[in-house]
């Protein structure tokens, strides 16, 4: 997989377990989702994605905005990370550092007014958040009245014990998952048995209210709230021998913590705001391995490729059960010498499912449950689904059978998947498929409404309504066409480098060599085989949409024949005259780019509700990108052969 797939492939993780967390459900505990943040980070450090914070959550309470931003935190996932963040914050020379345990629960602040408790938010996007304060006044360290005539917001985390989750809750994966869940119940039921540990306090309209951070915990005991653990440390190597220790006793601890909040001791009010304060930073604990026995091994079947999974015996791992870990490809088998009944070291690496990081260490286990006898791992010599024999190609063993059924049908899946025909389902796909009557894209744009309507649930209306859609002309890019053929690992984003390479027309994909290709930045031979073979192998079926009419694919660019070159639309909410998709399409063809949140230099944020209050539209106003509804975007695209035509930012300087 090149890095334009891995990339694509993280969003899609992170946006997943993202959503999955802040619903109370978390599928993946924090270290596994640091690896995949980490990850996206080296290889697009300008992601949009670092531009969000949280998610939206629509569970149905009251939403209200933080009194600060409650931004996530820069982390160091080992002692050399965390030196150089030391050095860039100007820490340990002269200056100490403020350690607190990194709690691993639910976010929450409380807001006062005059020392009255008045709302409980929690996290949401980082700005605005549920309001759950009924819930919150049930759980206990939530002090309804201070001491003091304090305005402002107190943050902490809403935990669940070890104790009580392994007394009443069980069923739900950890800690933090039913402490997620339980606080936001529409009825509050359970919220007694959640726990809130402050941290943090800001006074509203008084950034010198607190003048370091030792004061503000100190504070904040005065006013009857538990804290967390803190300590004070003059240098680094006090803060590193402090995490090892303290990450040796985490399981003995009462509540879960996935590692330290390392602090600047002076309290910096513009540095809290920032939506990833650089003065703080998550010294997270190294990652968790347990070691275990390879049972056995599966084969997981998607289109041509056949991946290994391997079934171990159960063990515990960031609060979950482990059994099923992935061996991803031959190679790393052979190269591990693994065999049936072998000893293993499993660590999670930001999957659902598992990896085998190697052989465990001699001792690892007790000699009882070591095997003296072990077995080869046999490999499938055919595919299941049309018995061609497969090819180990090291990397990824594949069905190399162009006619294969089941490459056939995820290829059509993928199309439609890059298309976005909603209609045409998964379930629709596979009845045309079986039936024979749509075995390649091409088949697709001859079917008819009457035919269609007798298949299962369907009827004239809705099989009107699916060949319509089918039909509309497209004018796709040349990365999206290809990428909608479903070539082993290639998507857009490495069609991309390839037509920036200058390979911009499908004649020239066609007429290029492997050593070409390879010779395109970050590419790779593997990967330009791919593209070269997979061009060659579906050159009739490209042809035979094409000849269709109703798709085509954008002719390049030249720099002075690309109106919206350099600009940037973010699309929000539903347009009424084209799908997203297709929208995306139109601006890419003009050589604009396509963004999936608000981030800085945006040109464009596209919206049928531009006057609402959303978070996305306050921060295109405070980053000054322009606000424009569906006319005026289709008004920029009829005037794109005149860039300085058409729409103006409301009471700003012209777009262009």
């Amino acid at each position: 997989m090149g890095d334009g797939d891995r990339i694509t492939a993280l969003e899609g993780l992170i946006q997943k377990y993202q959503k999955s967390y802040y619903s109370g459900e978390a599928e993946i505990g924090d270290a596994e989702f640091d690896i995949l943040w980490d990850e996206l980070k080296a290889l697009d450090p300008a992601n949009p994605l670092f531009a969000k914070v949280g998610a939206d959550n629509t569970d149905g309470f009251p939403k209200a905005r933080h009194l600060i931003p409650m931004g996530s935190q820069e982390k160091a996932a080992n002692p050399e990370e965390f030196h150089a963040w030391a050095a860039k914050a100007g820490l340990g020379t002269g200056r100490s550092f403020i350690v607190q345990y990194k709690l691993d629960g639910a976010s929450l602040e409380l807001q006062y007014e005059k020392g009255n408790l008045v709302r409980a938010i929690t996290r949401g996007d980082g700005i605005i958040g549920d309001e759950i304060t009924a819930n919150a006044r049930r759980m206990t360290g939530v002090v309804s009245t201070l001491n003091a005539p304090f305005t402002g917001g107190v943050r902490g985390e809403v935990v669940m014990t070890r104790g009580i989750w392994r007394s009443k809750y069980t069923e739900k994966a950890n800690c933090r998952n039913a402490a997620n869940g339980i606080m936001r119940r529409k009825d509050g039921v359970g919220c007694e048995d959640l726990r809130l540990i402050t941290y943090d306090a800001a006074a509203q309209g008084a950034d010198a209210y607190f003048k370091d951070e030792k004061q503000k915990i100190d504070w904040l005991k005065k006013q009857g709230f538990e804290v967390t653990v803190v300590e004070e440390f003059s240098d680094p190597e006090g803060v590193i021998n402090y995490r090892e220790e303290v990450a040796a006793m985490r399981e003995n601890l009462p509540v879960d913590i996935d590692g330290l909040v390392v602090k600047d001791p002076v309290t910096d009010m513009a540095d809290l705001r920032r939506p990833r304060p650089e003065k703080q930073i998550a010294f997270k604990f190294e990652l968790e391995t347990a070691f275990s026995i390879l049972r056995s091994v599966e084969w997981s079947e998607s289109g041509a490729t056949y991946t290994p999974i391997g079934v171990v015996d159960p063990v515990r791992l960031a609060g979950t059960t482990v059994q099923r870990v992935n061996l991803n490809n031959p190679q790393m088998i052979r190269s591990m010498g693994l065999m049936i009944g072998s000893a293993v070291s499993v660590v999670k690496r930001g999957e659902i499912i598992p990896k085998i990081e190697g052989l465990a260490p001699g001792g690892a286990l007790p000699a009882e449950l070591v095997l003296d006898e072990k077995t080869e791992i046999l490999f499938p010599d055919r595919c299941t689904s049309c018995n061609t024999e497969l090819v180990d190609g090291g990397t990824r063993l594949y069905c190399p059978n162009p006619g294969c059924p089941k490459r056939l049908l995820h290829r059509l899946e993928k199309w439609v998947s890059v298309l976005d025909i909603l209609e045409l389902g998964e379930k629709l796909i596979r009845q045309l498929f079986d039936k024979r009557r749509v075995r390649q894209i091409a088949d697709l744009y001859t079917l008819e409404a009457r035919e269609l309507a007798e298949y299962e649930r369907m009827g004239e209306l809705s099989a009107a309504k699916v060949i319509r859609h089918i039909r509309t002309p497209r004018s796709l890019s040349l990365a999206a066409f290809v990428a909608g053929f479903d070539l082993e690992g290639v998507g857009e984003t490495i069609m991309d480098k390839v037509i920036a390479a200058g390979f911009d027309t499908l004649e020239k994909l066609r007429s290029a060599s492997v050593e070409e290709l390879s010779a395109v930045y970050g590419l790779g031979e593997i990967t330009a085989r791919t593209i070269a073979e997979g061009i060659n192998e579906t050159a009739t079926e490209m042809d035979k949409v094409l000849s269709a009419g109703i798709i085509g694919i954008a002719p390049p660019l030249a720099v002075d024949a690309a109106p919206l070159r350099g600009k940037s639309f973010c699309f929000t909410g539903e347009l009424v005259s084209m799908k997203r998709s297709e929208a995306e399409e139109k601006i890419k063809a003009l050589g604009a780019s396509v963004k999936t949140s608000v981030v800085k230099d945006l040109s464009f944020l596209v919206t049928n509700n531009p006057e609402s209050g959303s978070a996305k539209n306050k921060k295109a106003r405070d980053l000054g990108a322009a606000i424009i509804d569906e006319k005026q975007f289709l008004d920029l695209l009829k005037n794109s052969g005149s860039v300085n035509a058409g729409v103006k930012k409301t009471g700003q300087e012209e777009l262009f």
